[in-house]
This record gives C-alpha cells, structure tokens and sequence, in this order.
C-alpha cells in the first residue's frame, strides 16, 4: 500500500492585500483634515490641497511618471532576471559569479558615477540610464543564447544611477521653480516619498508585465520581457528627449573637487548620513538575496510571487506614513532612529531564531514598511545638509563601502562557505544598529551647530 505525502503550500491571505490597500487610503485621505486641525497656518503644505498642488504641477507630474517608467524598467529585469537563469540551466556558482561582477561593478564604477553626473548634468545621466536599459533589451533579443555577464554589467550601472539621478534631478529642478524655502521643502517632502511610493506600485507592475509577457508557454514566452523593456526605454529616452532640457550651470572639475573637500569630507554630519546610508543599503541587498532561500528553508513550500508584491505593498503603506510624521513636532532623525533600531531588531529575530513562514512574511513586511518612511525621510535629510550641486557624488560614494561589504559575504558564502545564511542577515542588523547610532549623533551634531548660530542671530538683532 503506498502512502501518499500531502505537500502544503503557503501563501498570503487575500485579506493582507486588502488591508494594505485600505490603510493606505485611508492615511492619504485623512490627511488633508489631520493637517488643517492642526497646521492650520502651513497654507504652502503641498498635501494640504491636492498632490500636486506646488509651483511646478507639470513637472512633478512628468518627473514622478517618468520615475515610475524607469522603476518599472528596473523591476522587470529583477523579476525576469531569476527566471532567465533558471530557463538557460545556470547553476548557484555561476550565478554567484554573476552576482559578484554586478556588485564590483557597482563598487569601481558605480560609485564614480554619481561625480559624473554632478559635472555633465543630472538629466543627461538619466537618460543614460534608458540607454543602458535600452541595450540589453536588444543584446537579449539578438542573441540566441545571452551572455548574462554583459547584461549584467549593463543592468548594475544603471541601478547605481537609478539610486541618485532622479532624485538629484528633481532636487535641481524644483530649486530653479521656487525660491521659497519653506515651500521649496514642502514640494521636495511631497516629491519624496510619493516617489518611493510610486517605486513600489511600479515594482509590483514589473512583476504583472513579466508574468504576463512570459504565459504559459516558456519556448515562445520567454523573450517577451525583452521586447517590452525594449520598448519602454524607447519610450524613456524619447520622453526625456522631448521635454525639460534641464540645463544647469556646471561647475568646473577643479571647483568641484575643492568644494566636495569642504562640504562634504570636511563635514561631520555628512559622514554619519553617508554611513546611515550604507547600511541600509547594505541590509536591502543582503535582504533580497537571502529572503526566498529563508522562506523556503528545510523543504517548505511557499508562493513567493504572492509574497514579493505584499511586500512592495508594506513599503507603499510605510511611505504614506511620511507626510503624517513631517507635520508632527517630530525630528526627523528620531524618527530614523525608531525606525532603524525597528528594522535591527526584526532583522536579528529572524536571523537567529526559527519562524513559520507566516510569521516571517510578518516580520518581512514589517522590515518593508520601515524603508518605505526611512527612503523619504534619508532624502530630506539629504536635502538638508547636501548641496545640491554635491548631491549625487555624495549618494554614490556613500554606497561604495555597502557594494563592498557585499561582496566579501558573497564570496565568503558562494565560494569558501565560511558563513552562514544567518550570519549575513546577523551583519545586517548590526549595520542597522550602527546606522541607528549615526542618526543620534547627528542630532546631537545638529543640536550643536543650532546653538552656535543662535548668538550670533541674537547678536544681529
């Protein structure tokens, strides 16, 4: 008599979903009547009447629909690229390698990139990104059998760039629009963390093109995200040609260098948010390689492409959270603080202890909601101690020490496996701790520079 073993496979509730969706409604629509109870003098708030209610509707509009194109241009070459591997019979170590030459190229030219685009223009480096994108989609159509080493070269360097040229873009253009400081913050605040929302509405749509494009039938399916990334960096490198030249006045090789020395090198404050920014930059990517093997550990069974979009929904619900925290009387880096030491500690529950997969999907989205009010919150710091002439060489070097971290774990763990799965999540959360103290000592930093200034305002008086 045989015995018949039934397997169980998990997924998320329909109910999750819906929740998520509902409590981002409802924290966006409730906050027009949070903020005129009690901001009611705040008449420049950019939420107070619509989203798109500053100076520059149409550019914000065009900037964050281009933004949500290259994040979708982005997310189906993550989605796609695991799939594409597993098709052509590519093993862990060669997909070890692969991984390897993305991350060193986004270590010795990655972290180049964002000097360039401060010294040619942040839209002309924008535009590259298309470009790049543009070249794989036809390198993968053309050739028979890809060589995934040049895709993924081209796909790392475009995902440094997607880290700081678009924002350093929208940062110089909404400064050419509006003079006001204080409304040119709240336009930037606004422009924050609806782009890591969008983000993340374009990440779960990437997965629906790809899954839609590929079908059921692989022999035939399988070159259609090519073609559709194809078009959309087309599309891409034709809208930003048409509209928004974005001229800017560029400094001299020789003036930047010196002015990086100063305000950058020479600051403090700029290398506790520089290494905030690593670490969590750090923790996403160690993150994103280990969260499938974790959940599908000791032979369980689990429906990861119902569990990717959940959480890109819990970071959608973290970044609405934003708004409701910039017009509270809260420093923002307390709030980075809280939610840093949050996401190290979720970080270190899952690392050294076993969970249900229930109860890891939890802590996931937990981890996700945290990065989607951390994103906004990094950026405005940014906005406050960076110039913007600086700003996108400061976000790239900043990442280099993070590329590098990765991979030495990578090859300590895909080549001599000399550490575990949980040790590298381990690493993570202690870079989490470690961010969470730089965001204390910046305030105290800032605390400080406020009460040097204040004599001498007295004193003007």
């Amino acid at each position: 008599m045989g015995i018949v073993i039934e397997t169980f496979i998990w997924e998320p509730s329909s109910s999750v979903f819906i929740f998520i969706f509902f409590s981002s409604f409802l924290l966006l629509s409730l906050f027009p009547f949070y903020l005129s109870k009690h901001a009611p003098t705040t008449k420049s708030s950019s939420l107070s009447d619509h989203p798109f209610s500053s100076s520059s509707p149409r550019f914000q509009l065009y900037f964050l629909l281009l933004y949500s194109l290259a994040s979708v241009l982005d997310g189906l070459w993550l989605v796609y690229g695991e799939f594409e591997l597993v098709y052509y019979g590519i093993n862990k170590e060669d997909t070890v390698t692969f991984m390897l030459i993305g991350f060193g190229a986004a270590l010795f030219v990655g972290s180049l990139l964002g000097l360039v685009s401060d010294l040619i223009g942040r839209k002309k480096t924008c535009l590259v990104f298309f470009i790049l994108h543009l070249i794989v989609g036809i390198w993968k159509m053309v050739a028979p059998s890809p060589s995934f080493w040049v895709a993924n070269l081209c796909l790392s360097l475009a995902t440094s760039i997607f880290s700081f040229s678009f924002e350093t873009w929208a940062v110089v253009e909404h400064d050419k629009v509006d003079s006001k400081p204080g409304h040119r913050q709240d336009i930037l605040n606004e422009t924050f963390w609806l782009m890591t929302f969008f983000e993340s509405a374009s990440l779960i749509g990437s997965q629906v093109i790809g899954n839609w494009m590929v079908g059921g039938n692989l022999e035939k399916g399988i070159g259609s995200p090519s073609i559709a990334a194809t078009l959309l960096a087309i599309l891409g490198i034709a809208c930003m040609s048409r509209h928004y030249d974005g001229t800017t006045k560029i400094m001299t090789f020789k003036d930047y260098r010196m002015s990086f020395s100063v305000y950058i090198l020479g600051d403090r404050r700029i290398w506790l948010l520089a290494c905030a920014q690593a670490c969590l930059h750090f923790s996403i990517a160690v993150f994103w390689i280990l969260w499938a093997p974790t959940l599908v550990a000791d032979g369980r069974e689990a429906f990861l492409g119902l569990i990717y979009p959940c959480l890109l929904g819990a970071r959608m619900l973290g970044s609405t959270v934003f708004p409701w925290l910039i017009n509270a009387s809260l420093r923002t880096e307390d709030c980075l603080t809280c939610a840093f030491v949050v996401q190290a500690l979720l970080l270190s529950i899952i690392a050294y202890d076993y969970e249900e997969i229930g109860v890891l999907v939890t802590q996931f989205s937990l981890y996700h909601a945290c990065i989607g009010l951390i994103l906004p919150l990094l950026a405005r710091l940014r906005t406050m101690y960076v110039p913007n002439e600086l700003r996108g060489g400061m976000i790239s070097l900043s990442l280099a020490p993070a590329n590098a971290a990765i991979l030495f774990i990578l090859m300590q763990r895909g080549y001599y496996r000399t550490i575990e799965n949980s040790t590298m999540i381990a690493f993570a959360a202690v870079g989490l701790f470690m961010a969470a103290g730089c965001m204390y000592v910046l305030k105290r930093e800032a605390f400080k520079e406020d009460m040097k200034e204040e004599p001498i305002s007295t004193f003007k008086d």
